[in-house]
C-alpha cells in the first residue's frame, strides 16, 4: 500500500471527525435553546403564601377526609415545592395531594420515597379501580411486618391522567399537558 492511501485514509477520517463534532455541538445547543424557551415560557411558581392557603377537597371517593399535618421532613420539601402539599385520611388510608403549579422534577414516583425509607417495591403495574381511573400501583414492603399498599396517578386541567410521572413532566414541559395538575397519592396499610 502506498503512503497516498494512508494520507487519504487519515484526511477522510479526520473529516468525518469535525463532522461529527460539529453535528454533535449543534444537537447540544439546540437542547440549550429549546431547555431556555422552555423555561421562559413556564408561568413563575405561585407565592408561598398562595399554596399554603390551597383547598383540599373535603371527600374523597364520596368518604369524609381529615387533614393529618406535614412531618418535618416533609414540610420542608412543601416550602420548595412549586404548588401545594396535603395530607389527608379517610380513617383506613393515606391520601397526599400535590396541586403542581409547574412542571417539576420535584415531582417524583411515590417508589423513590419508599425506597429511601428503606421499603423494598414489589407488584408494581397499572390497575383500575372502581370508578374506571388507572393507577400506578405498588406494595411497599419494610421488615416482615410492614406492608403498605400505595397508587399514585396524576391529572392535568384537561382531565389527560398519567400514571408515569416521567411522561407528566415532558407532557407539562413541552406544552403538551397544562396545568394546574393534580398528583394524588393513597397509601394504606395491608
Amino acid at each position: 500500500m502506498s503512503t497516498r492511501f494512508f494520507e487519504a485514509l487519515f484526511a477522510n477520517h479526520f473529516i468525518n471527525r469535525i463532522g461529527y463534532k460539529t453535528a454533535f455541538a449543534l444537537a447540544m445547543l439546540l437542547c440549550m435553546l429549546w431547555s431556555t424557551a422552555a423555561a421562559l415560557r413556564a408561568p413563575p411558581p405561585p407565592p408561598l403564601a398562595a399554596a399554603a392557603s390551597h383547598e383540599w377537597p373535603s371527600q374523597w371517593d364520596g368518604v369524609p377526609l381529615r387533614p393529618l399535618a406535614l412531618g418535618d421532613v416533609e414540610q420542608r420539601f412543601a416550602d420548595r415545592f412549586p404548588g401545594a402539599i396535603g395530607r389527608m385520611t379517610d380513617g383506613t388510608q393515606t391520601i397526599v395531594m400535590r396541586a403542581v403549579n409547574a412542571p417539576t422534577r420535584m415531582l417524583h414516583p411515590a417508589a423513590d420515597c419508599y425506597r429511601a425509607l428503606g421499603f423494598r417495591i414489589e407488584q408494581a403495574r397499572l390497575e383500575r379501580d372502581a370508578q374506571e381511573r388507572l393507577w400506578r400501583c405498588f406494595v411497599a414492603q419494610r421488615h416482615s411486618t410492614q406492608k403498605i399498599r400505595v397508587c399514585e396517578r396524576i391529572v392535568d386541567a384537561e382531565g389527560t391522567a398519567f400514571t408515569d410521572t416521567s411522561a407528566w413532566y415532558w407532557a407539562a414541559a413541552s406544552g403538551r399537558s397544562n396545568g394546574p395538575w393534580q398528583a394524588v397519592t393513597v397509601a394504606r396499610p395491608m
